[in-house]
């Protein structure tokens, strides 16, 4: 089983039922964008990816896409669609990463994606304490960093 902690409105995914992914997010939201798009998060468990509800080594495999802006506004169409990093930002992520790695079954790969509009992802990988096994650039202005990350076996 796959456990995506932060799925908002699934966006890169090409099933957003798929059976084999657990959706959590810690938010439920239905409202339109904009542009009058319709956007809906809709997980399937409502949790903080810093004190997630399940048991150690519980997962193949974790995908942790979690908010990266912290400079904009609450009800901007950017805060609903992304989220919106918090104060204690550093700490936070840190404590998510912690939680991604705790339920990650030994072994396994946690895959981590982030924009670094606002924050680099040099910063992420000297606050997790781990360096990632590889990762990828994209998007436009190559903003966009993916990383995959191992959980060494026990």
């Amino acid at each position: 089983m796959i456990l995506d902690v932060c799925c908002g409105s699934k966006m890169f995914y090409f099933d957003k039922q798929d059976a084999n992914v657990l959706f959590c997010d810690n938010r439920i939201l239905d409202t339109n964008l904009c542009d009058g798009r319709e956007l809906k998060i809709r997980p399937q468990i409502v949790c903080d990816f810093k004190k997630l509800p399940f048991k150690n080594d519980s997962f193949d495999s974790v995908i942790f896409d979690p908010p990266h802006l912290s400079k904009l506004g609450e009800s901007s169409w950017m805060a609903k669609k992304y989220g919106k990093l918090g104060i204690n930002w550093e700490s936070d992520l840190k404590a998510g990463f912690d939680e991604c790695m705790r339920v990650l079954k030994s072994g396994h790969t946690m895959v981590f994606k982030w924009n670094c509009t606002q924050h680099p992802a040099s910063k992420l990988i000297e606050i997790f304490g781990k360096n990632p096994i590889l990762g990828h650039k994209s998007g436009k202005a190559s903003k966009t960093h993916w990383m995959l990350f191992y959980k060494e076996k026990k």
